[in-house]
């Protein structure tokens, strides 16, 4: 049995391991989606043709556009296929260094331009490009998938696996970012050794994909080496994957995640378009490609306060206001880019309002608050469709975001040997049309779609769980379990400790007793246990509120306390995940009495019973004080 010092050990060896994973990944992401359109427009076509050169990049644009939005209907089952991997290792550890020395190897192939085949036979080389680059993104998804499909199975601590996510994507972002930093430097002096030139030539941007291809699968052996997964908590529900086109009916019957996801898709194409045209910026219109590492440090910086600063600014700030601040200092920026973008100082100043966004915290958070909206108003929860919004966004803006780039490459003369003496005003012109002037009209889009068809702030947010759970009380809502054809009898033990309430004794915040089927405790301490053995089928993304349903289809839900919503999940830990099936007494939510209390809410625990027109009798078996493992209640239903 390890000791309290060897668990903390060791918890902190799976964090920093878990967190190097990243590193190598984001990078090999950022050097794939960014710095690959870049590597083809100038070095990839070296010594070819300059008709043929521009036509293979085009077709390569085109390819690579095609090929990342085909991604978004394998990715189901890529996920399908590694949640039924079964190895000594783990499902997900295999996957994680299978997927990265693949699409290391390939990435550092492509890099080479497929050995200068383009020079030899342009066609074979266009069709090899094809195999090669969709095998790439297969496997590199497979990686992907594999990577945050861990949380869950590092930890069944909600506030662990928050933890895992934060250190994950820190160093995402020092791996994404830390390449802005590094790209010219090295292209340039490699490139150096090879050839005795200060440029970026084909042979510094091998050895660039060469450091990114060591990097990611040195990254992937820390997350298998250092991490152990605990399959026992994984939930069964897993085993459904979601379809693309379950996520996109699941958009359709929910208008606020319609809109959430709107707003987010068009900030999201604007923010990576961007970041793909600033070596341009540099190299064609500043003259001073040596310069581009300022690039990378404003945004390792900004992000690296941004991140931490908005929960401590969502205390006081509403987050769709904290939303319209990002986009409006992305508009700024956009326009400082524009009007000054042969001043070094005022890009720099663009470039700290352009990274200066909450928009993804901002949109992760709605698009988890529009789960009750969608439950309260369609009857349908579609967690699952809501966790998979977000990342195919990613990925339908990232394909566009490449499109957009090598466009302006090819449209504006920034392709091959050019430099920026070559630019003429027309070329100019044409690359500020794309490359500001587009993302400035999204980003504006983002901005009028969020501010005036969101509707899910936080108090709206609060309204619509109290409405819902009202309605569960009362049997207007619940799960679609199949009724039974006999009457069985369920035993409830206490979900807390503390003092037994009838629900006629709970008074809510307008002093009226609660209604509906069930019962209360008032707790001694911050614990909730299962009442009874069976599955957790949902949980609010409060976290104060959990649905289970009893293996003979008793269905209730727990509440921790009255106004508890309003704490947005601050003081709540759950040690379970939704689809987990669990024993009667295993603990299940710890929460801070004295945060609750402090906060002026009641942190009563009260269990109601969701479908009460079932229910034929309650057999109270319990006095005054109970304890978790007391047997409270018979329940007699059908």
């Amino acid at each position: 049995m390890e000791n309290a010092s060897q668990k903390k050990s060791r918890k902190w060896r799976e964090r920093i391991a878990f967190a190097l994973g990243n590193l190598g990944h984001s990078a090999f992401y950022g050097a794939l989606s960014t710095y690959f359109i870049v590597f083809v427009t100038s070095g990839m076509f070296d010594g070819v043709e300059k008709s043929i050169a521009n036509k293979l990049i085009g077709l390569i644009t085109g390819l690579v556009v095609i090929i990342r939005l085909a991604e978004v209907l394998v990715d189901p089952v890529i996920g399908n296929v590694v949640d039924n991997t079964q190895t000594k290792w783990g499902k997900f550890k295999p996957w994680q260094v299978i997927g990265s020395v693949v699409s290391s190897i390939l990435l550092v192939v492509i890099f080479t331009g497929i050995f200068g085949l383009a020079k030899t036979n342009w066609i074979l080389f266009a069709i090899l490009f094809v195999i090669i680059f969709i095998t790439l993104d297969v496997f590199y998804s497979f990686c992907d998938v594999a990577y945050w499909g861990m949380v869950p199975a590092i930890s069944e601590d909600s506030k662990e696996r928050g933890v895992l996510t934060s250190f994950g994507s820190f160093t995402g972002s020092i791996g994404w970012n830390g390449l802005t930093i590094i790209v010219v430097p090295v292209t340039t002096f490699f490139t150096f050794l090879a050839t005795g030139k200060h440029e970026q030539g084909p042979q510094g941007w091998l050895a660039f994909a060469i450091i990114i291809a060591i990097l990611a699968i040195l990254s992937a052996l820390a997350v298998a080496s250092g991490t152990t997964e605990k399959t026992n908590v994984l939930r069964e529900a897993a085993n459904e994957k979601t379809t693309i086109k379950d996520v996109f009916l699941g958009i359709i019957h929910n208008d606020q995640m319609l809109w959430i996801s709107l707003a987010y898709l068009m900030y999201s194409i604007a923010y990576v378009a961007t970041n793909g045209v600033l070596f341009y910026l540099f190299k064609f219109v500043l003259g001073k490609p040596n310069e581009f590492w300022i690039a990378g440090i404003i945004a390792t910086v900004v992000g690296f306060f941004t991140a931490p600063l908005y929960p401590i600014l969502n205390k006081f700030i509403p987050r769709k206001t904290l939303f319209a601040i990002g986009q409006l200092s992305m508009i700024v920026s956009y326009l400082l880019f524009i009007f000054g973008r042969s001043n070094l100082v005022l890009i720099i100043i663009g470039l700290v309002l352009f990274n200066f966004t909450f928009a993804q915290l901002v949109t992760v958070l709605s698009l988890t608050d529009s789960i009750e909206y969608g439950q309260l108003k369609n009857g349908n929860r579609n967690e699952a469709v809501t966790l998979a919004v977000r990342p195919m966004l990613d990925k339908i803006s990232g394909a566009f975001s490449n499109g957009i780039v090598g466009t302006i490459a090819l449209l504006a003369g920034m392709t091959g040997s050019a430099t920026a003496k070559d630019m003429t005003p027309q070329n100019i012109h044409t690359f500020e049309l794309l490359a500001f002037y587009l993302p400035l009209a999204l980003a504006i889009l983002s901005l009028l779609i969020f501010v005036f068809k969101v509707k899910i702030t936080e108090k709206e947010h609060a309204k619509i769980v109290e409405e819902l759970q009202t309605k569960l009380a009362s049997g207007e809502a619940s799960a679609t379990e199949p009724e039974l054809s006999k009457v069985v009898t369920t035993e409830l033990l206490a979900p807390a400790d503390g003092s037994f309430m009838k629900l006629s004794e709970v008074l809510d915040e307008n002093n009226r007793p609660l209604s509906g089927t069930g019962f209360a405790i008032k707790p001694q301490n911050g614990h909730v246990y299962a009442p009874f053995d069976g599955t957790v089928k949902f949980t609010f993304s409060t976290k104060h509120t959990l649905g289970i349903i009893s293996d003979d289809g008793l269905e209730a839900i727990i509440h921790v306390g009255l106004g508890t919503v309003n704490l947005r999940g601050e003081g709540f830990v759950s040690h379970y995940q939704d689809g987990q099936k669990v024993k009667a007494g295993q603990l299940l939510i710890e929460f801070d009495q004295d945060l609750i209390k402090k906060a002026g809410y009641s942190d009563v625990v009260v269990t109601f019973f969701t479908q009460p027109k079932r229910i034929e009798s309650l057999g109270q078996l319990c006095g005054e004080t109970v304890a978790h493992n007391d047997k409270v209640l018979e329940v007699s239903h059908k």
